[in-house]
């Protein structure tokens, strides 16, 4: 399963979307990484949403790129708070409480 994640920097006032097929893991790796990134610089992240968007990779790539070329803040902010989405964006299904427990 591929998802579709987002995550905040309170220190920066900036979303990250990304993609993955473990986002528990990249969720750590955005906050512990020693490797110089750009998430790196604006740690600590806290994830605000995932979405499943199914098995193929190639599907969660042109999500997460059509996520990014909109550069869109109001966009990023509608999708994490539960609006209806279309197009493309209607194959995204919420993880409710993904680590189990509130992490945002």
């Amino acid at each position: 399963m591929f998802y579709i994640y987002f995550l905040y920097s309170e220190n920066s006032d900036i979303y990250y979307v990304g993609y993955t097929d473990n986002y528990t893991r990249r969720f750590w790796e955005h906050n512990n990484s020693d490797k110089d990134t750009y998430s790196k610089k604006h740690r600590p992240w806290t994830l605000k949403a995932v979405f499943e968007v199914g098995n193929d990779r190639s599907i969660a790539m042109q999500i997460e790129k059509f996520i990014k070329k909109q550069k869109n803040r109001k966009l990023i902010e509608r999708i994490i708070s539960g609006e209806k989405l279309y197009g493309i964006l209607a194959r995204m299904v919420r993880v409710p409480n993904p680590f189990g427990s509130e992490k945002s």
